[in-house]
């Protein structure tokens, strides 16, 4: 009896920050079998690429824009994304949870939240410094997977809402591309009918929140070159 062909499928990867740039393009395709698992496909790309740092406790994996892990089972068509822990921070059509090249205004953030039932709004303004970690910094460069960052930025307000049930409205707005030091590189405002319903705790959490999930990425630029700079917070483990 002849043995079963299995079937072939092909799989969409996307690369972000050094992923992307160690291997010198962003997108690439990979054939593989019904069955195979993310697992399979490292090590299938380990082989292709052996300069990819495919260093499982730096590297976080999705499918379909959501977090998997390594013995997620791959089907024909899926989009899987590879990238290192966020350091947080295209346009949506949502101006409440959004990614901009423009400058960001913070009294505009605010108007987003602000109702005729809400008597209070926290903000959160993360702002370029011209230090970090004892080094000077120059300018910063921030990369998203826009999508999945959009998704989990929804994500995260459902989270806060569902913890402070009296808030009112969350806005989270992250620019990227190339900033200087002085601009504005997030801002997130919490509405709430009174200052002691939930605002001040809601809006720290989503910052550190976002931080450990949205899949937005830094480059710092300063005297000594440009790095990336990464969380330690890894889903996919």
């Amino acid at each position: 009896m002849k043995p079963t062909m299995k079937t072939t499928i092909k799989i969409t990867i996307k690369l972000f920050a050094r992923f992307r740039e160690i291997a010198g393009t962003d997108q690439l395709i990979h054939t593989l079998t019904e069955d195979d698992t993310l697992e399979t496909l490292l090590n299938a790309l380990h082989q292709n690429h052996p300069d990819l740092p495919l260093n499982p406790e730096r590297t976080i994996l999705s499918v379909n824009q959501e977090f998997a892990k390594p013995d997620y089972v791959l089907h024909d068509g899926d989009e899987v994304a590879i990238f290192p822990p966020v350091s947080g921070g295209s346009d949506s059509q949502s101006p409440k949870f959004r990614l901009t090249y423009d400058p960001i205004s913070t009294d505009e953030v605010i108007k987003l939240v602000a109702h005729p039932q809400t008597g209070a709004v926290t903000t959160f303004t993360g702002i370029v410094r011209n230090i970090s970690d004892g080094k000077a910094v120059s300018s910063l460069d921030y990369e998203a997977y826009p999508e999945m960052a959009i998704a989990k930025m929804k994500e995260v307000a459902e989270e806060a809402y569902e913890k402070w049930a009296d808030i009112v409205d969350i806005a989270i707005v992250q620019r990227i591309g190339h900033l200087e030091v002085g601009d504005v590189a997030i801002a997130i405002a919490v509405s709430s009918p009174h200052r002691y319903q939930g605002c001040f705790e809601a809006c720290q959490y989503a910052i550190n929140r976002l931080k450990e999930i949205v899949p937005i990425w830094k480059k710092e630029t300063g005297p000594d070159g440009a790095e990336w700079v990464e969380g330690d917070h890894n889903p996919s483990l």
